[in-house]
């Protein structure tokens, strides 16, 4: 990987989700202004497949080695984009988002508020990515066995629904006796049932 970054900032409206309280043109003019960025891009929909090609076009066409989402949740489309740099030869780990429809456009109602705090998150993003390096992806062998700490009635519980799937456990209590707090009760709600 080369020594200096080359970002693609793509910010997207996602139709009126962001582009109706985000100020998506002046986003994309802050954006190109930041170190490294080689091109910053507004796209109605970036996860789109006309969005997707246009990161891979230009990543391809412009070199770049990192790139910047700002769009919606990553749980939602994370795998997306980075599924879409990896299919234009760039490491998927060489990729950041930056949330702007729930962390910004969705909670702050003031045009001007939403789109300095996108500027903020769009900033942090890049600095964030400018650090970022390929990453492999591994298979680690797993030894399929279970230790539970504390003998509480939730450790207790929780050992025996690890062991009733027939994996080994081992149950670890700092005190002489488990059950916790539960074991110093007299009595139990509803039933008034001894508590041990």
């Amino acid at each position: 990987m080369d020594d200096q970054p080359r970002i693609g900032v793509y910010i997207c409206e996602c139709g009126v989700n962001i582009g109706a309280t985000v100020d998506v043109a002046q986003v994309v003019q802050f954006a190109a202004g930041l170190p490294n960025v080689v091109v910053a891009r507004p796209h109605r929909y970036t996860c789109s497949e006309s969005g997707q090609e246009m990161i891979k076009q230009d990543i391809r066409t412009l070199d770049l080695n990192r790139v910047v989402v700002a769009s919606c949740s990553p749980r939602m489309h994370e795998g997306t984009f980075q599924a879409a740099v990896a299919e234009a030869g760039l490491n998927p780990y060489c990729f950041e988002m930056a949330n702007i429809r729930e962390h910004v456009s969705w909670v702050v109602k003031d045009p001007a508020q939403a789109t300095a705090k996108a500027q903020r998150l769009v900033n942090a993003a890049v600095a964030r990515v400018a650090w970022h390096e390929p990453l492999a992806a591994r298979r680690e062998g797993v030894t399929p066995v279970a230790l539970v700490v504390g003998g509480g009635i939730a450790g207790i519980q929780a050992a025996l629904t690890i062991a009733e799937a027939g994996f080994p456990v081992a149950l670890v209590e700092r005190s002489p006796s488990i059950g916790g707090h539960m074991a110093q009760l007299d009595k139990t709600f509803p039933t008034l049932d001894c508590s041990t």
